[in-house]
């Protein structure tokens, strides 16, 4: 695994620049970011208003269907889990649309436009007057068939085509001696700001629209659709400056041709070697691949094998669109505040801590010789959810035990005998513990974010051959899709009296896929 970070890997980069090595080189120069070029500025743009967009309208989502469609909190969450499956698992597909026929440029405007008529199709759905007809059709196919397709489409691509209108050259700093501008930090940096960027979208359309519906359903999801159409404008006047890499052809089906010849060719291979080195060219022409792809799907293969773990850590973070706005709907709040909005409070501290860490940490770190690699990110990401969940069983078992509903199951825990009328309204159903308890497990899935799902796309685009990086960065991003459903399997449970046990299933689970991580990809970072 010692190749993860091939010297030869060339970028998709305009011409003249020369093919560069990706790692961070050990020398006794100062390893520095560059600028973040105004193509790429565009795109992070373009993401933001397209996260607006998405956070907007989802964060909606379960308390739309609680109240409005008027469905149980299980049937809420397995729709929302569903919809969270989809919008991930389609990014494979918008990955080989990318790469195999259009070029990332096209993918993204198309999807965006497929995307903008499934939130037209979700404001007109969401008309009081249309509720009894068109209200549960109309929300099913606008998130099925229209959004979860477009954002799928866009995100294995939006974040690979930013952080190729980098320049792959390291430099010497044009103004400082003894520091060299390195292509790998500068990567680095454009992930940080691009995840900073999603947040900051994110939080706008949190702040706006949870208040908004308080008027009206449809002007609230109005508004999202409006954000993206501008987004939209902001993408396609880049054109002429951005590079898009030529679609290469069927690049994942060759990839996978390899794959099998390799492994059912295993035994020709050099010893030693791995399996996939069963694959290589015997000098006969009879290939549709040279050695170079062969050792670059190796290196991919390995970096791939760090993403078996993210389902579980996306099925914990997953808990903030659907169970953590169950718990605060059952909640004592002020009457300005929506359970949702608290989600706020999360890309909030994202926004913040992202530029610390970028302009004061990191760098320190890098100037005193220590370099926090991305697997210890991961591994302090996923420590940091891990005790999140914690917190946030406790917390649950705090508001079953306060009254005058307890666990919301009729019974009363103090006399067995008594039972208590719970309403019918689910809205009217609070018992008496303060929605802003549940801050810290806001802060604390924030931080965690900054250091295993940021750093899990700058690894997805490092680690991946220069043909796959979309397909890459698209199996990284589906991760969440199986998260979704992990999620989709526990909502059978998510209802109450159940979230305790629902809650330190998935603080056990993490607590174990996090040793698991340490232990078997710790040592990688001694290889980047």
């Amino acid at each position: 695994m010692a190749d993860i970070e091939s010297k030869s890997e060339k970028m998709g980069i305009p011409p003249p620049m020369k093919e560069v090595t990706e790692e961070i080189p050990v020398d006794n120069n100062v390893q520095a970011p560059g600028p973040i070029p105004f193509a790429a500025w565009l795109i992070i743009v373009t993401e933001l208003c397209e996260r607006f967009s998405f956070y907007g309208a989802s964060m909606l989502f379960q308390r739309y269907m609680l109240t409005h469609l008027e469905i149980s909190k299980g049937s809420a969450t397995a729709i929302s889990r569903g919809f969270s499956f989809f919008s991930y698992i389609t990014t494979i597909f918008g990955a080989i649309v990318a790469d195999k026929w259009l070029g990332k440029f096209k993918t993204i405007l198309i999807f965006a436009i497929l995307y903008t008529m499934g939130l037209v199709l979700l404001t007109v759905s969401s008309i009081d007057d249309l509720k009894d007809t068109l209200g549960m059709p109309g929300f099913i196919v606008a998130l099925y068939c229209m959004i979860s397709w477009g954002t799928g489409g866009i995100k294995s691509n939006v974040s690979t085509f930013a952080a190729e209108q980098i320049p792959a050259e390291d430099y010497p700093h044009p103004t400082k001696a003894g520091v060299t501008i390195n292509h790998g930090v500068t990567v680095e940096r454009v992930f940080r700001y691009f995840y900073m960027a999603i947040n900051i979208g994110g939080m706008l359309g949190q702040a706006i629209t949870p208040a908004v519906s308080e008027k009206a359903w449809d002007l609230a999801f109005m508004i999202p659709a409006i954000v993206f159409v501008v987004g939209i404008i902001i993408f396609a006047l880049g054109r002429s400056k951005y590079y898009d890499r030529p679609p290469k052809g069927n690049v994942l089906g060759q990839a996978f041709r390899c794959l099998s010849y390799g492994f059912r060719h295993r035994s020709s291979r050099v010893p030693g070697s791995h399996w996939i080195q069963g694959a290589a060219p015997k000098g006969n022409g009879s290939f549709d691949w040279d050695q170079k792809f062969v050792d670059d799907l190796e290196r991919t293969y390995h970096a791939c094998k760090v993403f078996l773990v993210y389902p579980v850590y996306w099925a914990l973070y997953n808990n903030m669109n659907d169970n953590f706005v169950n718990m605060g709907i059952n909640m004592t709040r002020p009457d300005w505040l929506k359970p949702e909005q608290l989600s706020f409070v999360n890309s909030a501290v994202i926004v913040i801590f992202i530029p610390i860490l970028d302009i004061i940490i990191f760098p320190i770190l890098r100037k005193a010789g220590f370099r926090l690699g991305p697997i210890n990110r991961i591994i302090i990401g996923f420590s940091i959810v891990t005790f999140c969940f914690i917190y946030v069983s406790v917390l649950q078992n705090f508001l079953y035990k306060s009254g005058p509903y307890y666990d919301f199951s009729g019974k009363d825990p103090n006399d067995p005998t008594r039972v208590i009328s719970i309403p019918s309204d689910i809205i009217m159903v609070i018992n008496d513990l303060s929605i802003w308890t549940q801050l810290p497990a806001y802060i604390l899935i924030g931080i965690s974010e900054i250091f295993a799902s940021a750093t899990g796309l700058e690894f997805a685009f490092r680690s991946a051959a220069p043909e796959l990086k979309s397909v890459v960065m698209s199996l990284f991003l589906a991760t969440n899709a199986f998260g979704s459903l992990i999620g989709m399997i526990l909502a059978i449970w998510s209802n109450d009296p159940n979230f305790v046990y629902v809650y330190a299933a998935q603080a056990v689970a993490m607590f174990i896929v996090t040793i698991f991580f340490a232990w078997r990809f710790a040592h990688l970072d001694n290889n980047i």
